[in-house]
């Protein structure tokens, strides 16, 4: 019991980060914004904590900073994906570029260091596998992760906010007929895309107490892996999120096993995300308006 205790905890902590990336780019998407930027808003995220953390000694002003700038690259998105039409592929990958290089040249001015940043205050605690658990349970951003997805489920199926964000993503020219400011629901679903992965930045940042370069290593790419997946679904994307994250948590525990070649072992969150993927993704059905520029 207290092996399957221990891996439904490190399950949850390696989850977390997707749940929220995952969360705001459901919403983003349903709204016909292509998600691309995940991996950009959580690396801001993750850094704007960490200087709000070192610098204020307070955890809690990381969070808010981190939200900051998860917010401030989401609406950079949304001025170009939105106000000025390019194309939204491109813009996230140059979105991605940027943050992975702004926060390089930021952690060397700030820290004088290319790698990391020193210790600063956080929630997360280190200790063995039978304290994981407790520290789960005092860490407030586990518990904002877990009702991320059901908290974007209730808004984009049971609220007037939610149905324009639906109208918006699968027939705007209609929405926009009958009153609905499409640009406007738009960009409200970017910013809310941008603060939610940004918090799943924030909390690998304040869990692992710093920040290293490029820390977020494609969480937000397997995110929106999860997301197609779930089919757009914020339920169906936050149950492969933990799916991800189960294969991840399987794949450190059998690190430390004879007889299998680690190169193997450190294959199987990505096989798994591809064949996941590729098996469902010809069966889904994205939003029609997703990625389509034109008024």
């Amino acid at each position: 019991m207290t092996e399957i205790a221990a891996f439904i905890a490190q399950t949850i902590r390696i989850a977390i980060p997707y749940l929220f990336a995952a969360s705001g780019g459901v919403v983003a998407e349903r709204a016909g914004v292509v998600s691309l930027t995940l991996e950009g808003f959580m690396l801001t995220g993750a850094f704007a904590a960490t200087l709000g953390s070192f610098y204020s000694g307070s955890p809690w002003i990381g969070v808010l900073c981190g939200i900051g700038g998860g917010l401030l690259f989401g609406l950079i998105h949304a001025v170009a994906s939105i106000r000025y039409r390019a194309d939204q592929i491109v813009t996230g990958i140059a979105i991605n570029l940027l943050a992975v290089g702004l926060t390089r040249f930021f952690l060397l001015m700030a820290f004088d260091s290319s790698s990391n940043s020193p210790r600063v205050p956080g929630f997360g605690i280190t200790g063995d596998a039978a304290s994981l658990t407790g520290a789960l349970l005092r860490n407030p951003l586990v518990w904002l992760g877990l009702m991320a997805i059901p908290a974007v489920a209730w808004l984009v199926h049971y609220t007037p906010f939610g149905l324009r964000v639906r109208a918006v993503g699968e027939h705007p020219a209609a929405a926009e007929t009958l009153g609905v400011p499409v640009k406007r629901v738009r960009y409200l679903a970017v910013a809310l895309s941008g603060i939610l992965a940004g918090l799943g930045g924030v909390y690998l940042a304040l869990d692992q107490h710093q920040f290293t370069d490029s820390m977020t290593a494609g969480r937000g790419f397997i995110a929106l892996a999860a997301i197609i997946f779930g089919r757009w679904e914020p339920v169906r994307a936050g149950l492969a999120c933990l799916l991800f994250a189960a294969a991840e948590t399987l794949q450190i525990q059998l690190q430390g096993m004879q007889g299998i070649p680690s190169q193997f072992v450190q294959m199987i969150p990505y096989v798994l995300t591809i064949v996941a993927v590729g098996g469902f993704v010809a069966r889904s059905t994205p939003p029609a308006a997703l990625g389509k520029t034109e008024d």
